[in-house]
């Protein structure tokens, strides 16, 4: 399966120059706790980083700094872990597992942001997965017993 089919499609953005307060709010308006740090070239939303509501805790909070005197771009995470929108399910499982990353925007092929998948949205893909193998033995069995009598 692909990413894209997976990623929540009304991801909430903001920009590099969003205060961080400005930012806690949207998070609290739209209860995510990240948002995609984008900029707009000819329309397109560029992810160009994320930030999270740790971000805001340990790094301005924690610290005691003003979070109306800080922009989001001082505090985002610009290191950015992206997935195509037709990317394997399994490959950006590996690929946010190495860099310990619990959410991905996803992208057109054009870099555009389609969505975000977070580790949570696996793990309830991987969830009934798992559900539907474990139906295999009971039914193998049901067969088995209409088959032998």
């Amino acid at each position: 399966m692909e990413v894209g089919k997976l990623s929540t499609t009304d991801t909430i953005c903001c920009a590099r120059d969003e205060s961080v307060q400005g930012a806690a709010l949207l998070m609290r308006k739209h209860h995510v706790g990240d948002l995609v740090v984008v900029e707009e070239p000819d329309g397109e939303r560029i992810p160009i980083g994320i930030v999270t509501d740790r971000d805001i805790v340990v790094s301005v909070i924690a610290l005691g700094l003003d979070p109306l005197g800080l922009q989001v771009g001082d505090i985002m995470t610009d290191d950015l872990l992206t997935a195509g929108e037709n990317d394997d399910i399994y490959a950006t499982i590996e690929r946010m597992r190495l860099r310990g990353i619990r959410r991905v925007p996803v992208v057109t092929d054009s870099g555009a942001l389609a969505g975000i998948v977070s580790a949570d949205d696996l793990l309830t893909f991987l969830a009934e997965e798992m559900e539907e193998l474990s139906r295999i033995s009971p039914y193998q069995q049901q067969h088995e017993k209409r088959a032998r009598q």
